[in-house]
């Protein structure tokens, strides 16, 4: 029996320690907003946050995430409980063509806006590099990026409150 913390909720589940993170947030905690890209880390469709961090789930083992967060899409804003601001300005900057790699792409967006809420393009090109996205979307993704941080700093909201 593994402990797991999934967006702030405790959870035991009963598998194979070398299991990846994405098969069992997906398959045992039913939440499927996590997608399955590769299944080599290379493509960033997988992408989690581990203790605030971005990983490759789809290569991760769940024995990494035994008793630390894990957050997932699902659990850095909802409808029903407020959009993060890099959800609502993939909205707004209309980000996804075909959708399959977003919460990847969302989820590596969130984490770079924590560690450094003024990126320029270059920190932009850097932290994303590793997602990639088969519609092209790029452009759409760093002015996404841009505005989120915009609206996080002028609003004098604190990055470490969001996913």
């Amino acid at each position: 029996m593994i402990t797991l913390i999934v967006n702030g909720k405790e959870t035991q589940v009963e598998v194979d320690n070398s299991t990846p993170i994405l098969w069992v947030i997906r398959e045992e905690v039913k939440l499927t907003g996590t997608k399955f890209g590769c299944g080599a880390g290379l493509c960033g469709a997988c992408t989690v946050h581990l203790d605030g961090k971005p990983i490759r789930s789809c290569s991760t083992p769940i024995s990494a995430a035994e008793n630390k967060e894990i957050t997932t899409i699902e659990g850095i804003g909802t409808l029903e409980s407020g959009l993060h601001p890099v959800q609502q300005a993939w909205l707004d900057e209309q980000v996804p063509q075909c959708g399959y790699c977003q919460s990847g792409q969302l989820m590596s967006a969130v984490a770079l806006l924590n560690e450094n809420p003024e990126p320029s393009d270059e920190d932009i090109n850097e932290a994303m590099k590793g997602n990639i996205c088969r519609c092209g979307m790029y452009g759409r993704i760093k002015k996404g990026i841009h505005r989120a941080a915009d609206t996080m700093n002028s609003s004098q909201l604190n990055p470490e409150n969001y996913g």
